[in-house]
């Protein structure tokens, strides 16, 4: 017992010291940092967690190219592109982000904003009817991949009923969802309770989860996420992907 209450007065400690606005100058997150309206965050933070792996100034330095691609203003680009503005990211690269996958994302986003109410209503109807992040995952999928697009592009967007940890897709919500206001994540969606997201497990938070012993599996999939979830909810139910800053932190900047 005295074990489980130093490990959670340490991860509040490093999760304080990380959650705080100077951490928006080394992470994705400053990207939707640089709007204001509600749409644009949103979009701009969905483009930019999609392209977020690798070495981190790399994309960072990407989504800044397709933010201006949308002209630095990402909904009243989507809700007036034409055939021929879409082209425009035909020529967008990043990795294994190529040929045309940045315009299917972008013709996805156009659908979702035109015909669907935008991202924040497709997530929150799908949570609404389950009451599960996976499930609204899934639904999100579904709707996103509707335009039929090539078949390399599919491997861009988390399926998490085939077991994918969908990192990135749960940084986003992260950023959609929790509301601190201690000025990194946004909580602009009300809908979906904080205590209900899952943790955007990576190489990094996984490898240190498992050495504080909040993390058996080995794999890090979606098994693993909810695992690595259950043990942080013990520690905060409410809001337990705060742990997400300790945990990342404590991997990248402090090689713990």
């Amino acid at each position: 017992m005295q074990f489980q209450k130093d490990l959670k007065d340490f991860l509040e400690e490093k999760s304080a010291f990380y959650n705080q606005p100077k951490f928006i100058e080394s992470d994705p997150v400053q990207i939707p940092h640089l709007f204001t309206q509600k749409e644009d965050i949103e979009i701009s933070a969905f483009l930019t967690s999609a392209i977020a792996w690798g070495r981190r100034s790399m994309f960072i330095k990407k989504a800044v190219d397709l933010m201006s691609l949308m002209e630095n203003s990402p909904y009243d680009f989507l809700m007036n592109a034409t055939e021929n503005d879409l082209k425009r990211f035909l020529n967008f690269q990043y990795r294994t982000f190529k040929d045309g996958d940045a315009g299917y994302f972008v013709l996805s986003l156009q659908n979702i904003y035109r015909n669907h109410g935008g991202l924040q209503a497709l997530f929150e109807t799908a949570f609404f009817e389950t009451a599960s992040i996976k499930m609204a995952l899934t639904s999100f999928r579904e709707v996103f991949l509707s335009l039929h697009p090539e078949q390399r592009t599919l491997k861009h967007v988390a399926d998490v009923s085939r077991g994918s940890a969908a990192k990135r897709l749960n940084m986003f919500l992260r950023w959609m969802v929790r509301t601190d206001n201690r000025g990194v994540d946004f909580g602009i969606w009300r809908n979906i309770p904080p205590s209900a997201l899952m943790m955007p497990l990576d190489v990094h938070t996984g490898n240190v989860a498992r050495k504080l012993g909040l993390l058996d599996r080995r794999q890090n999939d979606w098994r693993a996420v909810e695992e690595m979830t259950g043990r942080l909810r013990e520690m905060d139910p409410d809001d337990p992907v705060k742990y997400d800053f300790a945990l990342f932190g404590l991997g990248v900047f402090e090689d713990f």
